[in-house]
């Protein structure tokens, strides 16, 4: 028994309920089959601390559309969902709250602190899962995957020992960038640059034993207490005499090297660079060249050390502050000047991160960045535009090793082990019972975690069961299509490939579609800062989840940026009401006698026209979607379901639906077919309303989600009668717009006369013309004497419509002169502001540029009524 549909759509009344029914019949589950062939995607997983935003409902929105279409053709279709443990974000969120009642990490200590962590994570780290199921997210839940689940957890203690003993893992003390409110370190691709205005210092460091000074300059006065030499270039033929000479630093009265160094820029500046080791990376490198000292100068949170016990405990710019002061009353601040440089900042907190000398781990990235190079060089992973290739090389080209170890308690900790007693490193999956070198029992594990983004890389197979050989990993991996924004393709995208070449031999899948940033509708970023963010759970609650998604997509074209705006979410709840009583129209029609989906034996010209643009839309939607043009896809289905279906094809066959017999039963299943199958095209982007839909009508199958995509066929392709009907609606759309133009009311009825070759063609639509333009009479022929009419012309026909059958001259000639003396005193007005001189002079140019304007659009309106009056 099929359901009714309600008389007006309500998305919020069957939404909810129709998301349960799927899930209740399991339609998400995917199953291994080996007739069918796979189609995978991972989920890009969102933070357990996340909440949906627009970039979410996107991302999620294009992956269902892609899984939705593959499992109505016939593939095995996981769409496999999960969510990250974000270690920066998630411990920054448990810590704050802490605070409030008044306790630390160190208070509660690192069990206590977990333990509070996984309370955290089963309170809210399924939220955002809800909220995607809200947007009708097709993915698989009997296989959620989490980055600290034991499955994961098991594949990154794999991953590390695996690196470990090939080399490609290190411990040792490098320069890293150092988050001081996380305070923990970041690599480099979490660094944020943004120019900010700021200073250059110009300073005088005195030369030990002369009476002479070098002259450098700095944006960083503060770093100053850790320099441990100065350096020029050895072919800089003015300071050749210096060098193995020794300045005094400044306020520290300690003695270090001027060093020659290629390092140095000749024609930058002074020519002369002072040298921190401890806080900047080009200076740490120049310190290895020349076995220069390393003097950290800051504390984890960015304060001072006690290496000049004035400044000890002071904040870092509060520091610059007293350490320019101090330079200037010393003598040794030469000037200030303005300076814009690029700062680097923390992209979860966005603080500025300090430039660190700190004992890590790290990967070596050469060896494992060639073959993800050729993964993409051979065309084995595609990314989706091709102009995001050049972004991708130029990362993994100039790639430094991946500093993987954070300082903090929620995440994997680093499966290392040290012994008191000998110091012995051992890496292992659990802690091993004794030192492998001395037998000591007295181990102890490192206290780091490891980076998020070292356990998401392992993503696409890990979640599959790797390392284990599991079915699921044999038959779903590699994955076919990642979505994400353009935004981590070094973040993730990168390290995706490389991780999975290394571990598994094969690509983690064979295309990605980037896709752009959603932007509010002046095209400026979402922020908190603007206030401009919009909260997908509320456009969902006032106009449902369809219309956001046709939001979303509409326009959208892979890796640009896209405008959501309110007059778009509007539109696209228009259309779901179109939709919607386009379907109670047929349903209200539709014979009892009709219960399946067939065509019938006999076929109108208006069937074959509207039976082969569907034929044609079908090709065109796969073959976008295949091509992720998504947003082409859609605009093909609106418009197709928009001005073919509703307002054409449905009007066109109302008269036949009245008549009753066969003819009505003919345009039934003509309707029945069409609306069922271009419903099927529409559901992976509106999935709640067509299932609704296809739930109330007579149908194959139980539900929308499972039945058979449409395929083009030739045997429904009409072109010439498809050509032939063009030439008719050619001619009814010249009637309309020129009854339109004149104001004619569609109550007024009027002769049309066409002259025409096409007479059978135009004489088996007279009743078109009759329902569809208002035609009191439809006379066709080759060739008609009409005086006084209105002329419409075509390419296949010239049609006449008698001016007194339209209009009443004498009233029409009232309401033109009317207009026409509107018209004039608008002019006279204009005209009198237009042409002072004095008005001119004083008024601002865009004023006096609106007023020309604008007399010179009345005096086009005057010409026209003038020709329209002369007409008559």
């Amino acid at each position: 028994m099929k359901k009714e549909l309600a008389k007006t759509y309500e998305p919020k009344e069957f939404e909810d309920r129709i998301y349960k029914y799927w899930l209740d019949c399991e339609y998400f589950k995917a199953k291994i089959d080996e007739t069918k062939k796979p189609y995978t995607i991972v989920i890009p997983p969102p933070n357990i601390t996340g909440q949906l935003h627009m970039g979410h409902a996107l991302d999620n929105t294009l992956q269902d559309i892609l899984i939705r279409t593959k499992r109505m053709q016939g593939y095995s279709a996981l769409w496999v969902p999960g969510t990250d443990h974000a270690s920066i974000a998630t411990e920054a969120k448990i810590v704050e709250a802490m605070k409030k009642e008044g306790i630390s990490k160190e208070d509660i200590g690192r069990d206590g602190f977990l333990e509070r962590a996984w309370k955290w994570k089963e309170q809210y780290g399924g939220r955002i899962i809800e909220q995607l199921k809200k947007l009708g997210s097709s993915c698989d839940w009997s296989r959620e995957r989490f980055t600290l689940d034991e499955g994961c957890s098991d594949a990154v203690k794999e991953v590390f020992i695996r690196l470990y003993e090939k080399d490609l893992i290190y411990r040792g003390e490098r320069i890293i960038n150092w988050c001081p409110e996380c305070k923990t370190s970041i690599s480099d691709a979490e660094v944020e640059y943004e120019d900010q205005e700021g200073s250059f210092w110009h300073l005088r460091y005195p030369i030990v034993g002369m009476n002479e000074y070098l002259e450098l300059a700095t944006t960083r006065p503060e770093t100053l207490l850790g320099d441990t030499a100065v350096a020029v270039n050895p072919n800089d033929e003015r300071y050749k005499h210096l060098v193995g000479k020794k300045v005094i630093l400044p306020l520290c009265n300690r003695e270090i090297p001027i060093v020659a160094d290629d390092y140095v820029d000749i024609d930058f500046g002074t020519g002369v660079v002072k040298i921190t080791p401890a806080h900047d990376p080009n200076d740490f490198e120049v310190g290895l060249r020349h076995n220069l000292p390393i003097i950290n100068v800051m504390t984890d949170d960015a304060h001072m050390t006690d290496i000049v016990s004035k400044y000890a405990g002071m904040e870092r710019y509060e520091a610059r502050k007293a350490i320019v002061a101090d330079l200037e009353a010393g003598g040794f601040l030469v000037k200030i000047e303005p300076h814009q440089h690029n700062v680097g900042a923390c992209y979860r907190c966005h603080t500025t991160v300090e430039p660190r000398v700190s004992k890590q781990w790290f990967v070596r990235m050469e060896p494992l960045a060639k073959p993800a190079n050729d993964a993409i060089n051979n065309g084995t992973t595609k990314l989706i535009p091709e102009r995001f290739d050049k972004t991708y090389f130029s990362w993994m080209n100039n790639i430094k090793d991946w500093c993987i170890s954070r300082q903090l308690w929620w995440g994997h900790r680093i499966p290392a082990y040290y012994c008191q007693d000998c110091g012995e490193v051992m890496i292992a999956k659990e802690m091993p019972k004794a030192c492998s070198k001395c037998g000591s029992s007295k181990l102890k594990q490192d206290e780091d975690t490891l980076d998020t983004w070292f356990s998401s890389a392992l993503w696409p197979f890990s979640t599959l069961g790797w390392p284990n050989e599991t079915e699921d990993l044999k038959y779903f991996y590699p994955t076919n299509t990642l979505v994400t924004g353009y935004d981590i393709i070094f973040f993730w995208v990168a390290r995706m490939i490389f991780s999975a070449l290394e571990y598994t031999g094969q690509v983690p899948f064979d295309t990605v579609l980037f896709h752009g940033l959603v932007r509010d509708a002046q095209g400026r970023k979402m922020s908190k800062s603007l206030g401009n963010g919009i909260d997908p759970l509320e456009i969902i609650d006032e106009y449902g989840a369809d219309a956001l998604r046709l939001t979303l997509v509409t326009g959208n074209s892979p890796g640009n940026d896209m405008r959501f705006s309110d007059d778009k979410i509007k539109a696209s709840r228009n259309f779901a009401n179109k939709l919607w009583n386009a379907t109670r129209f047929i349903m209200m029609n539709l014979s009892e006698d009709i219960t399946e989906i067939k065509l019938p034996e006999n076929l109108n010209i208006e069937d074959k026209w509207v039976l082969s643009q569907y034929n044609e839309l079908v090709k065109q939607v796969t073959e976008n979607i295949e091509n992720y043009d998504l947003g082409v896809a859609v605009s093909k289905l609106y418009d197709f379901i928009w001005d073919i279906m509703c307002d054409w094809y449905i009007e066109l066959t109302k008269a036949r639906l009245q008549a009753g017999g066969q003819t009505s039963l003919d345009a039934q299943q003509v309707l029945l077919y069409v609306m069922t199958n271009t419903i099927k095209l529409l559901h992976p982007f509106m999935p709640f309303i067509t299932e609704e839909i296809w739930q109330a009508l007579p149908t194959d199958c139980e539900s929308i989600m499972v039945a058979k995509w449409p395929e083009y066929k030739e045997e429904l392709c009409f072109t010439a009668e498809e050509q032939e009907f063009a030439k008719v609606m050619d001619a009814i759309k010249g009637i309309r717009n020129a009854r339109n133009e004149m104001n004619v009311p569609p109550s007024k009825k009027a002769s049309v006369y066409i002259e025409t070759e096409f007479e059978e063609t135009f004489t088996c639509a007279k009743a078109f013309f009759e329902r569809l333009t208002s035609a009191s009479e439809v006379i066709i022929g080759r060739e008609h004497n009409v005086e006084s009419a209105v002329q419409v012309v075509t390419e296949s026909a010239k049609i006449f419509i008698p001016l007194d059958d339209l209009i009443d001259k004498q009233k029409e000639l009232e309401r033109l002169n009317k207009e026409k003396a509107a018209c004039e005193k608008d002019i006279a007005q204009l005209a009198s502001k237009a042409n002072n001189e004095n008005f001119i002079a004083k008024a601002p140019a865009k004023v006096v540029e609106e007023i020309k304007t604008k007399l010179a659009k009345a005096q086009e309106l005057l010409a026209k009524i003038e020709d329209s009056i002369n007409a008559l």
